[in-house]
């Protein structure tokens, strides 16, 4: 399903819990994202597969919740080919035809394995030999880390959907123009795919920043302006939070972009709060995030 102008699609990223009472937490969440009718849900999967068993786990907890599809992270680093296409097998046979293929973070100090796939591109490659998955692949508007540069970036992704991937979902990017522009680049390279806008609603200011850090995105002056003192007055940074998210989300649809993937780091509050003010949430919704 795609959204139009009237209709935005939505799609919710969870991450495994490591802890039994995480877990328990999750099941609230996820039972109050439901409500928002999400197109479907995505499960994160550690470098190497470190996550592989409880990624499996909470992607079978979601889908029996909330009968919706779950699509599953699936990462090639640390791995042979032989393995990830094992592992693609049992994804077929057992239903799990939904995908997030992505290289993944190399460990510190490590390298790819000689006998593995070196990219998503190769990996997108692979699942399509084992199955006719429904595949979603990364694209990075301020350009990934490890890329040459912007236009090789863009090889890379126009590479991945030519193998066979039927969209794009965008690292987040707080600038929207950035965003608007990097889509308007794909575009005149031939991409025809879907590009699904990614979202993160600020949780944690000073943890959003050291993650951002990590992954290559920019955080702009004017929100450490906006956040600045909010991480101890929890409900003033959601509510400063929320408009943030849905604003860009506003010039986004204007711009006839209408497919939103929320990084929700598993809090659902304020996802919630943008989805209603998007007008994607039914009366329910107050007394499930109540």
């Amino acid at each position: 399903m795609t959204g139009t102008s009237d209709t935005p699609s939505i799609s919710f990223e969870l991450f495994p819990p490591k802890t039994e009472a995480g877990v328990t937490r999750l099941r609230d969440t996820v039972a109050q994202l439901s409500a928002a009718d999400p197109e479907y849900f995505s499960v994160t999967y550690g470098a190497g597969g470190t996550t592989r068993d409880r990624t499996a786990r909470i992607v079978e907890m979601v889908a029996n919740r909330t009968g919706l599809p779950v699509a599953h992270h699936f990462t090639c680093v640390g791995a042979s080919r032989a393995e990830i296409d094992r592992q693609a097998e049992a994804f077929w046979e057992t239903g799990m035809h939904r995908i997030v293929a992505l290289r993944g973070d190399l460990p510190e100090g490590q390298s790819l394995p000689d006998d593995g796939y070196n990219d998503a591109a190769e990996l997108v490659t692979a699942l399509r030999r084992k199955g006719d998955f429904d595949i979603s692949v990364a694209a990075y508007p301020e350009v990934h880390p490890e890329a040459r540069d912007a236009a090789a970036d863009m090889d890379h992704l126009k590479r991945k959907i030519d193998n066979g991937a039927a969209r794009a979902i965008t690292q987040y990017a707080f600038d929207t123009d950035t965003v608007l522009r990097f889509v308007d680049r794909a575009r005149a390279a031939g991409i025809d795919a879907p590009i699904v806008a990614g979202i993160m609603p600020v949780a944690n200011f000073e943890g959003l920043k050291r993650f951002s850090a990590g992954c290559g995105a920019s955080v702009p002056d004017w929100m450490g302006q906006m956040f600045d003192g909010l991480d101890e007055a929890p409900e003033t940074r959601a509510m400063v939070a929320t408009g943030v998210a849905a604003e860009q989300c506003r010039r986004l649809m204007e711009a006839g972009i209408t497919d939103f993937h929320f990084y929700t780091l598993n809090q659902p509050k304020v996802t919630l709060a943008v989805c209603r003010t998007l007008g994607l949430t039914p009366d329910i919704m107050a007394e499930n995030a109540a």
